[in-house]
């Protein structure tokens, strides 16, 4: 019983410790690459309506709050699992999936931009937090 009280908590760790990173990375992606001028995306309505303002610079920040996100939940919770780590990873990588795709429908982007994100940010960093942990045992327990 221990054993699924520890991947259950691998598994809500995961979710929130990534949810803040990509969060944190949103947060500050407007100082980083300021938005285009006059444009609020402070509101889900600002935000659509200036898509169509928008360079290829103006999605580096969400590739990347959603990649690093997903990164280092799954991070999180291949490290907490106590079995089948890949399996914690891959689910961390199909909860922020499943954002990723809610914002894909929600907020219309640029085809390369969807499907560079959906195809790259979640399931290879999941794959990738994976390996790091399990093959050079990185993290101390």
């Amino acid at each position: 019983m221990k054993s699924v009280v520890k991947n259950i908590f691998a598994v809500i760790a995961g979710l929130l410790i990534g949810s803040i990173v990509n969060g944190a990375i949103i947060m500050i992606s407007g100082h980083v690459i300021p938005p285009p001028e006059g444009e609020n995306l402070l509101t889900a309505e600002g935000l659509k309506a200036s898509m169509a303002m928008m360079q290829p610079k103006h999605f580096i920040m969400p590739f990347l709050a959603h990649a690093l996100g997903t990164f280092v939940g799954a991070l999180i919770a291949t490290k907490i699992a106590s079995s089948r780590k890949f399996t914690f990873a891959m689910i961390i990588g199909g909860f922020f999936f499943l954002g990723g795709l809610a914002n894909v429908l929600m907020l219309p982007s640029p085809l390369w931009y969807t499907v560079v994100d959906l195809v790259f940010a979640y399931f290879p960093m999941s794959y990738l937090a994976y390996k790091l942990i399990t093959k050079n045992n990185v993290l101390p327990s």
